[in-house]
């Protein structure tokens, strides 16, 4: 088979490797859809701090489970299945909680083990979520990306009574705009970015109103609309947005964070504590899955919204130059391996 490799940072290679044998709590699944995500230009790069050399990128991947462990169920070939790339240990606190996504001994599909830019993966067969057929498999490849959204979604619990300011339309941002405006309703959406082909996007996904981000307009909008956004998402994980967000954010208000940034972030207590805000982080996803795919199934998620671009899997190269370099045009590029 074919895979994807990153030898080391800055050497993508197409290897020829052998077809894996899945273990025992294992599914074999062929790949025929795999998401290109930051976080696999991020360790093209080296810039992904847990990933280890040399590695298979890739965690938003679907596929059909074509072979399975000793201890899996053989009904379980021929399922299409898309794999939640958190392995958790289900002992320590974080799981015990519910929050494997953070677990103490936590693995990433793609990052710590091997992912699914490639003809065959073996995962974790608790980690391979039945997908109805009945779901398309461009869409059932974007799952993963509307598990994000699912996550810190689920700690802001947003209302149809919200105001919500989403930061960054890119694929993140796209995803928590629709769960936010076809999910849950919230009354009004503003979404912000740079780059205006973003914005008609955004607008595409749910968005009732976009500002751009390159000009002082937010709060002069805010201000005009007579109302202070309630639920705030920084989805453009840039470290000088919170203090913006909590300037701007009503009494009462919740803020989501998304990024990764170690750059220093300076906010003012004062302003925090006066209004009694409160901020939520979120990483990956949380048993996100099941919903996602109820979502998608019930019709309430629009994939073809963030599909810009489907790649031959030998592309990969021009894939991650496209994702990193052309984000006008760009916003989720889907690699379709042979069937």
């Amino acid at each position: 088979m074919k895979s994807i490799v990153i030898s080391q940072p800055g050497v993508l290679e197409i290897q020829q490797r052998e077809i894996p044998q899945p273990a025992d709590d294992e599914v074999r699944v062929k790949v025929i859809y795999a998401g290109v995500c930051g976080s696999d230009v991020h360790i093209y790069h080296g810039h992904n701090p847990f990933a280890r050399y040399p590695r298979v990128i890739g965690h938003e991947f679907f596929g059909v489970i074509d072979q399975v462990g000793r201890d899996v169920m053989p009904s379980r070939i021929g399922q299409h299945v898309v794999i939640d790339p958190v392995v958790s240990c289900g002992q320590c606190y974080p799981c015990s909680v519910g929050r494997p996504n953070v677990c103490l001994n936590l693995q990433v599909i793609g990052v710590h083990r091997d992912g699914g830019f490639s003809e065959f993966a073996c995962v974790p067969a608790s980690n391979a979520h039945i997908v109805p057929k009945t779901i398309p498999a461009l869409h059932a490849a974007l799952v993963e990306p509307f598990s994000i959204a699912a996550n810190i979604t689920a700690q802001l619990k947003p209302t149809a009574q919200d105001v919500a300011l989403v930061y960054g339309a890119g694929p993140m941002g796209l995803a928590v705009i629709q769960v936010l405006k076809k999910v849950f309703g919230v009354a009004h959406l503003v979404a912000t970015d740079r780059i205006a082909s973003r914005l008609d996007r955004a607008i595409e996904c749910g968005a009732d109103q976009v500002v751009t981000n390159q000009d002082a307009y937010l709060l002069d909008y805010f201000q005009q609309y007579g109302r202070a956004p309630t639920l705030i998402v920084d989805a453009a994980c840039h470290p000088a947005i919170l203090q913006q967000a909590i300037e701007l954010a009503s009494p009462a208000g919740r803020i989501g964070i998304m990024g990764f940034s170690d750059a220093p972030c300076m906010i003012s207590q004062k302003d925090l504590t006066s209004k009694e805000l409160a901020i939520f982080s979120s990483r990956l996803n949380s048993a996100r899955f099941p919903q996602v795919i109820c979502w998608m199934g019930d019709g309430k998620l629009n994939p073809d919204a963030l599909i810009t671009h489907k790649l031959d899997f030998n592309q990969v190269g021009v894939a991650l130059h496209l994702f990193e370099n052309e984000p006008a045009e760009c916003c989720k590029i889907l690699l379709e391996f042979p069937g």
